[in-house]
């Protein structure tokens, strides 16, 4: 491999690593709403250059994740209450079309995947509650990539991210047994080819994490320091 095609291989790689951070820390609530995002910090803190730095804000923001200002830098995207139920509505509409799809044509190896992430779930509730909301996140997504529509499953997973921001941001805690609890009756559904149920469950499902939402202070955080541990994870 030719010396370019190194460098621009560890590059990309670095970028990635950069954006899975920045991703994580946003989704874990550790970067709260409208913190900046400096390039230059960032940069220096995960030994990488802003060039990369910019690169995964670029695509933090093509998720909705990071908002883009003009002469002011990137910052955590701050969603309206009204975003919020654009979004929510846009998720409840794309969910019904990946249940509705998936009713009576799981295969075994496929359903047991799915049980398998519940009962992740399920394991994660008591002693890891920040897990517990990622995995709980990481269900839908997984649903909808089982459609074998990339075009849905991209949509799901952005509106997914966009949705774990917003409870970040106006989220108030909840028990995550409804969660697992509503999850296992989805695929109860599923499994029995019941397409008007899985419908139903996955529209109530969601307007439950809908209603959830309570308005609440988020003080900007230093945080630097906050993706020291989110950097080691993706190897940087």
């Amino acid at each position: 491999m030719a010396a370019s095609e190194k460098s621009e291989k560890s590059t990309t790689s670095k970028s990635d690593a950069v954006y899975r951070t920045l991703k994580r820390a946003i989704l874990d609530q550790a970067l709260a709403a409208g913190t900046k995002l400096p390039e230059d910090s960032i940069g220096e803190r995960l030994g990488v250059s802003r060039t990369i730095v910019r690169q995964a804000l670029a695509r933090l923001s093509g998720e909705g994740l990071v908002e883009l200002r003009p002469h002011k830098g990137a910052c955590v995207a701050q969603p309206s209450l009204q975003d919020a139920r654009n979004i929510f509505a846009v998720r409840q509409a794309l969910e019904a079309l990946v249940v509705d799809t998936l009713a009576g044509k799981l295969t075994p190896q496929q359903l047991r995947r799915i049980e398998a992430h519940v009962d992740a779930e399920d394991l994660a509730r008591a002693s890891n509650s920040a897990n517990s909301i990622q995995l709980a996140g990481e269900f839908h997504v997984l649903l909808a990539q089982l459609t074998d529509n990339d075009v849905l499953a991209r949509y799901v997973t952005e509106v997914v991210s966009r949705s774990s921001l917003i409870l970040s941001l106006y989220g108030r805690p909840h028990s995550s047994d409804c969660a697992v609890s509503e999850h296992r009756r989805i695929i109860e559904a599923l499994v029995n080819s019941d397409h008007k149920t899985a419908c139903s469950l996955m529209h109530e499902h969601i307007d439950a994490i809908t209603t959830r939402a309570l308005l609440k202070g988020n003080p900007e955080k230093d945080f630097p320091d906050l993706l020291v541990a989110y950097a080691k994870a993706e190897g940087l």
